[in-house]
């Protein structure tokens, strides 16, 4: 009976982290490697949020519409985020006139580190810095994490881990296709 009552008083909060771990894997789950962004009709909305950016102005997801947007979770010590970081840079400067807004949301503590990051890489696009309690960055569980999302606001692919620049540009391109 004993471990019974134990058994109970461990299995609400699994179920708890569970339930909120679900949540988590239907907004970020993996696409696959080579498979297309759902139809636009298929595709969830991102809830809108704010975030300062690392110059500390304000960066709101709503003020993106419009634009086809890679968010790209990160952080400076992340090896494979290095490795993705100089195609998302060239991403960046390639798709910007044509309507691509890239926007690295890093996960460091240090933002010392944050800064010799973008200058060691040339970071030409706006870094966000999440507040404490962030939905969206809250659900990160992996670096680096990026959304690719649609001039509307839903999210079109996810990506866990690092992706190649090639990848990359294949999505982007039929994204910025669409109207």
């Amino acid at each position: 009976m004993l471990a019974l009552e134990r058994f109970r008083g461990k299995l609400f909060p699994l179920l708890g982290a569970l339930a909120a771990g679900g949540l988590m894997i239907l907004l970020f789950k993996p696409d696959g490697a080579g498979s297309a962004a759902p139809e636009p009709a298929r595709r969830r909305a991102i809830p809108d949020f704010q975030m300062a950016r690392l110059d500390g102005q304000p960066w709101k997801l709503s003020d993106q519409r419009g634009k086809v947007l890679l968010l790209n979770f990160w952080a400076s010590w992340c090896g494979p985020c290095r490795r993705e970081t100089p195609g998302l840079v060239r991403l960046a400067r390639d798709y910007g006139a044509r309507g691509l807004e890239v926007a690295g949301v890093s996960m460091d503590e240090n933002t010392a580190d944050v800064h010799r990051f973008i200058a060691q890489y040339r970071v030409p696009y706006p870094i966000l810095l999440p507040p404490a309690g962030n939905s969206v960055a809250s659900g990160v569980e992996s670096l680096p994490t990026t959304l690719l999302i649609d001039r509307q606001g839903r999210v079109a692919r996810s990506y866990l881990g690092a992706e190649s620049e090639s990848v990359f540009r294949r999505d982007v391109e039929r994204l910025l296709a669409e109207r």
